[in-house]
Parts: C-alpha cells; structure tokens; sequence
C-alpha cells in the first residue's frame, strides 16, 4: 500500500504535453540506460527507468531550464547561473560515497553499489530556499533510510552528518577562503530515516545534471538540499554544518522552514516563486514547506526559534 500524501501524481500528469511527449521519447531508451547503470555506466546514463512514487506535491512543476540554470552551488561560485556555466568541470564517474561511524558495516560504497537493489521513484516536491525562493522539482531517487538500513544504523547513532566532494582543482571557488571546505551538512536521525527524505540521482527523468548536484544528493523538502555527497558519518553527537559554523546568528543546525520565523535580514512569511514571471506575486510560505502533517511532531516541544 503507498501513501497518498499530500497527492499521487506524476510529473507527467501535470507538465505540459509538449514536455510530457519528449519525456516519452526519452523513456525508450530507458532501458538501456538501466542496462548502462548495471554495467557500471553510473552518471553517464541519460535516461532513468523509474516508477512513481509517494507523497508528489499536485503543483506544477518548475521548466528545467530554470531549475538548471538558477541555483546556489557555491563550490562554483555565488551567482545563480555560476554552477551551469562552470559545473561541467566536474567528474562525476567514478563516484563514490564513504560511509562511516556508528554503522555496522562500514566503507566506500560506489555509485554502482548505491543503486543496487534499490527502486528509483519519480516525486514531485516542493523546494524552497532560505533566501525565499521556491520551485517545484521533480526528483527520481530512493529513501535514504533504505540505504542506512543496508550499512546497519548501530545504538547510540543519533545524527547523519554530511560531507560533499573537495575537489578544488575542478571546483573552482573551493580555491577562495569563501567558505570552510569542505561543505557540511546534518539531520537528526529520526529526519534521516523519514520516507520524504531522499536520495536524489535525477530529475525530470533524467540523471541529475552537474549543476544540481550530481552524481548523487540529498532533498530534505522541508528542510533543504545538500549536493554531490561523498561521505556520510553516524554520530552521537550534533555535527556542525557550514551555514552554522559561518554564521549562528542567522542559521541554526535544523534550517526548518518556518514562515513565522524571520530571518534576521528578511522576513519568510512569503516566497517569490522561480519561473512565474517577473510581475507574478509572491506566495504564502508553508509551514514546513507543506510536508508539516508529516514531520511537524519531531518537533513538539521545542523553541520554534531554535529551529530555523
């Protein structure tokens, strides 16, 4: 049985036919593409084969274009159209992501062995940024939790800390003092292990372009995304994470989004939605992004200001 939360459609269902009709284009060669991934073809696959999966948003999906070509992938620098004018450098096979700390089986796991076993599923999430910006994304990926089900989560595991690629030779701001490289990230466990968080390795049925992230990364929707993942370490303890680290007056360790909460320079009652135009109004943010009947009660009891 899957859930139908908050709907159970498609991207096909609701993208426009001309967009819908390429895709099916796309999808004949699918198979191939599968056959590229068992053969350890990994990235350089065109085309997933997917099957639809639970908890897609009925909103209209975001055009590629823009979700390609606008966004924050700072090892390639601060302007939104950085990371497509200069994420081609990157070398995304072979990949690997090195699994560590309170985990039973422990090591480097490829992009290969990542996928194996597992079914990629098209959902359609919300996706919004602290700077107030918001698009509709349609990921293909797996639940993360089924990944740290196969490594074994060991007692007294309380944290997933994330850690993307260094790799300056190719990342070209990861030369500038800009930020502490390499980036970080971190979830709580029980977030961790939530059917919503997930793995991504596509979009729009395709595997995910350098500029978003790839070969593999994680979308947390109510929460944020954190790209091209080489290390994940189970830990006791809370890890640190860059925006924290950098500066703890404006971002704590959680990063909710949470339209009663004002950034200390703006306020996130409302998000200007990529793609709408450059007169359409902005938009009533949604607590917690619109997934709170899913996760709001992981944080009863706690200081909404702590949270942001």
């Amino acid at each position: 049985m899957r859930r139908k939360a908050p709907s159970d459609l498609r991207w096909s269902d609701v993208t426009p036919r001309h967009v819908w009709l390429n895709r099916r284009k796309l999808m004949a060669g699918a198979g191939a593409g599968a056959a590229a991934l068992a053969l350890g073809g990994g990235a350089s696959a065109r085309s997933l084969e997917t099957v639809p999966g639970p908890f897609s948003t009925d909103e209209a999906p975001t055009s590629f274009d823009d979700i390609t070509s606008y966004n924050n992938f700072y090892e390639f620098g601060f302007g939104k159209d950085d990371p497509k004018r200069h994420a081609g450098a990157l070398t995304t096979s072979p990949w690997s992501v090195e699994i560590d700390g309170l985990v039973e089986r422990p090591g480097s796991y490829d992009y290969d062995d990542l996928l194996r076993g597992v079914t990629l599923e098209e959902r359609i999430y919300r996706f919004r940024c602290v700077e107030a910006w918001s698009m509709v994304i349609p990921w293909v990926g797996f639940e993360l939790r089924h990944l740290l089900d196969r490594v074994g989560v060991r007692p007294g595991a309380k944290y997933v800390a994330f850690e993307t690629l260094l790799r300056p030779s190719e990342m070209r701001a990861q030369r500038t003092p800009a930020l502490d490289w390499p980036y970080r990230e971190g979830l709580r466990l029980d977030e961790a292990m939530h059917p919503l968080t997930l793995l991504a390795v596509g979009l729009y049925g395709e595997v995910l372009p350098n500029q978003n992230g790839a070969p593999i990364r994680l979308v947390v929707p109510w929460k944020y995304g954190f790209k091209s993942i080489v290390r994940m370490t189970l830990t006791e303890h809370e890890p640190a994470t860059t925006w924290n680290m950098m500066q703890p007056r404006e971002y704590g360790f959680y990063a909710n989004v949470n339209p009663e909460v004002p950034h200390p320079r703006w306020s996130q009652a409302t998000e200007r939605r990529v793609g709408a135009g450059l007169f359409a109004r902005r938009i009533p943010t949604l607590h917690l992004n619109g997934y709170a009947d899913e996760v709001a009660h992981f944080y009863d009891g706690m200081d909404p200001q702590t949270l942001f």
